[in-house]
């Protein structure tokens, strides 16, 4: 036991060690991530039951810390930013035609046709785009699901994945960049809250002020992995047998999200399919690839027990 307890407290701190320097010297260092490390240690360390706790959101941190990471590598300095040709097959495929006979986007007609109700809605259901996922997830690890909550978030993990290596092989602009700067590539352009600023305004609380104008992913929109996460949780949801009303919850949450997302042009339709696309070939790659694989199935086997003692 003594050499296992030794194990586990070189692993942790080293993972820690790992990550603050990575981050540090590469990244930039911000406030939240010395919160991060002090609350993963202390919990890691206070007790047998948080320490599973903090061993079975390993996948969420890992998506955090990858997600954090791409600005190690931005990927348009891979390939080529796809600008005119998302948004010339968005308008060939969903094209709508206005009254003056000019054919516009469906983010370019909504942009036309806003009003409070939706402006308002949109900003609660992107607010529920990583929240939401991440409490159901531990709504299924206390009810004492924890299988179900291993290949919840091992999947979702696994679709951030496939979103990231799309994201470095087609980088795309989203429908609000070429609204405000056209078809031309701008080196530095920062994130921008697009038809959230509504809600902005509205609430007075300027979130995605805030969580916009730090992102540096500006060219990481197809797929949309907003469209993805709470689907991949309605998918475990309706696996796992969860209430009703966590399935009612999660289908209209999803559906909020895929119609906010194009509605506020952070995203065009072709994104919201790329999306899905992600979350349901994540979700086969896992149960019915990587579950087959037996030294695959032996680790999950490992992990579930780990954390169900």
């Amino acid at each position: 036991m003594k050499g296992l307890a030794l194990k586990e407290t070189l692993f942790c701190v080293g993972a820690l060690a790992v990550w603050l320097a990575v981050t540090g010297l590469f990244v930039g260092f911000r406030p939240e991530h010395a919160l991060m490390a002090v609350l993963i240690a202390v919990l890691f360390f206070a007790a047998p039951a948080t320490r599973r706790l903090i061993v079975a959101l390993v996948p969420f941190f890992l998506f955090g810390i990858s997600y954090d990471w791409m600005n190690l590598c931005p990927n348009y300095t891979v390939n080529p930013v796809d600008i005119r040709g998302l948004y010339e097959t968005e308008k060939s495929l969903f094209g709508i035609v206005s009254a003056t006979g000019v054919t516009l986007t469906p983010n370019e007609f909504f942009a036309q046709h806003t009003s409070a109700l939706p402006d308002f809605l949109a900003g609660v259901f992107y607010l529920c785009w990583v929240p939401l996922p991440i409490f159901f997830g531990l709504w299924l690890y206390f009810r004492g699901k924890k299988m179900q909550y291993l290949h919840f978030s091992l999947v979702f993990l696994l679709v951030n994945f496939i979103g990231f290596t799309f994201y470095y092989i087609h980088p795309a602009a989203p429908p609000w960049y070429v609204a405000k700067h056209g078809f031309d590539f701008v080196l530095g352009t920062g994130g921008d809250v697009a038809g959230l600023d509504a809600f902005d305004a509205m609430t007075g609380l300027g979130i995605f002020d805030s969580l916009y104008t730090r992102n540096s992913n500006v060219f990481a929109a197809m797929p949309s992995l907003h469209s993805a996460y709470t689907l991949v949780a309605l998918i475990y949801a309706v696996r796992s047998r969860s209430s009703a009303v966590w399935i009612a919850v999660l289908a209209v949450v999803t559906a909020g999200i895929w119609f906010t997302a194009v509605y506020t042009s952070h995203h065009y339709i072709l994104d919201v399919l790329g999306g899905i696309a992600c979350a349901f070939a994540g979700f086969a790659l896992f149960e019915y690839g990587l579950m087959r694989i037996p030294a695959f199935a032996r680790f999950m086997a490992r992990y579930t027990k780990y954390i169900s003692h």
